[in-house]
């Protein structure tokens, strides 16, 4: 393993702070420059589209609320990688510049709902794209399945999946953020959860000492509920999704884990608009980013 990404692995496991998903893609996309301000009219192609929302991003990167002191990871989507913030590939720019650790969103969605899950599609180019992940500087990835009822085959297909992917993600020299999502707006989230947790055990138990991955999940509803997984040896962080909650509720129920995290997106960009003076932006972004910081450390 390279000195950076020692020095990188040894502050993700023990550092202060949160991680930043600036990954929303594809689909999201739209809704996302929507919430900015930027509206369906002001873009006629992808290319345009895409071009918009690396301005938006590049905006939140550059900020001076964007700290190392609070955040310490970014997860980007693709089309981020393979673009420049000031000359330099934008997960460069974050370690270098930033001291902020890049992960990359390698899913291509969900497959779907069959027995209360969405499995992810078949990540058809994966191998090239961890090596480009590689070139470029990652530290790690994110991939997202979705659970909706507390189904025990499904769970169990869900978790599989993510660790085989996980493992050739490993092996390429990144650490995999392995994410099961659970919907927080099924009536038996707390079953779910009881069985997701058995399954990522049993996985962990049968991993190669060697082997480090990230976990990202729903807050659950057991206060706590996940700090056994935060002493497995192989787990390098358990982070938490916002999952729909504004940013207030989410940062409520953050608090209340202790070890957890906040891996947000919406709940990050919340109130940030394009019409703002970079006073506003960078004021509105501090804010929020203080409010994900101080749940995330308590």
């Amino acid at each position: 393993m390279e000195n950076r990404n020692k020095e990188q692995l040894n502050l993700m496991h023990s550092g202060k702070g949160f991680i930043a998903a600036l990954d929303q893609s594809g689909g999201s996309t739209p809704k996302a420059l929507s919430q900015y301000g930027v509206e369906e009219n002001q873009y006629s192609n992808d290319e345009e589209m895409y071009t918009l929302v690396h301005e938006m991003r590049t905006r939140i990167i550059k900020s001076p609320a964007f700290d190392s002191q609070y955040i310490l990871g970014a997860i980007l989507f693709e089309n981020t990688m393979d673009r420049k913030i000031d000359g330099q590939w934008t997960a460069e720019y974050l370690w270098e510049k930033k001291q902020i650790i890049p992960f990359l969103k390698v899913d291509k969605g969900l497959a779907d709902l069959a027995n209360g899950v969405q499995l992810m599609k078949p990540i058809s180019n994966l191998d090239e794209l961890l090596d480009r992940a590689v070139d470029r500087k990652i530290f790690g990835t994110k991939m997202r399945s979705v659970i909706k009822e507390a189904n025990p085959t499904g769970i169990q297909k869900v978790v599989k999946q993510q660790f085989e992917v996980g493992l050739q993600i490993f092996k390429k020299g990144l650490v995999p953020i392995i994410e099961p999502e659970v919907d927080i707006y099924i009536s038996d989230k707390e079953k779910s959860e009881q069985i997701l947790k058995d399954e990522i055990k049993k996985q962990l138990d049968l991993l190669d000492k060697d082997v480090k991955v990230m976990l990202k999940l729903s807050i659950p509803t057991v206060k706590n509920f996940y700090s056994d997984l935060m002493s497995d040896p192989h787990v390098v962080r358990v982070v938490a999704l916002s999952g729909g909650y504004s940013r207030e509720e989410a940062n409520q129920k953050l608090a209340e884990n202790h070890g957890l995290i906040a891996s947000f997106s919406r709940a990050l960009s919340e109130g940030l608009s394009a019409g703002q003076s970079d006073a506003e932006f960078n004021s509105q972004l501090g804010n929020s980013i203080k409010e994900i910081y101080e749940a995330s450390i308590q």
